[in-house]
């Protein structure tokens, strides 16, 4: 399978702030993970808040695990409450099924991994990924 790079998760990591900067939103904190959900690299901007990191990661990390990008989650546990419920459970409370969680597939349709970001609204944490995602020169789910 493939993974990220060091290299790609700090250039999703630049696009995503650049992004950020660009659209004048808060203060960013951005997580890459590989594909077995391990962290490859993690920045968070200036007073950008404490608990980012969690939410970032809980969305990177519950997209991975689901094979879905954290917004396509939101919406099935909103349809099924009771889902949502057993994932938080089994997941251990890292589930964040909320927008700015997506998967970066290779030239081969694989999962390399994923990104999650939290500073913003989920829907504005989601566009920073994608433009990541792209920057490093691989495809979003989003």
């Amino acid at each position: 399978m493939a993974k990220i790079t060091l290299e790609q998760a700090n250039a999703m990591i630049a696009a995503g702030f650049e992004k950020g900067r660009e659209l004048d939103l808060q203060p960013l904190t951005i997580v890459v993970l590989d594909d077995g959900g391990h962290l490859v690299s993690v920045q968070r901007q200036d007073r950008s808040g404490i608990m980012r990191f969690d939410v970032a990661f809980g969305k990177a990390w519950g997209s991975l695990g689901m094979g879905r990008s954290s917004r396509d989650m939101e919406g099935a546990v909103t349809q099924r409450p009771h889902f949502g419920d057993a994932l938080t459970a089994v997941s251990g409370g890292r589930f964040v099924p909320v927008a700015g969680g997506v998967l970066a597939f290779d030239g081969d349709g694989i999962v390399a991994g994923a990104v999650g970001i939290s500073g913003d609204n989920s829907d504005n944490d989601e566009i920073c990924a994608i433009a990541g995602i792209e920057a490093a020169g691989l495809a979003p789910n989003g």
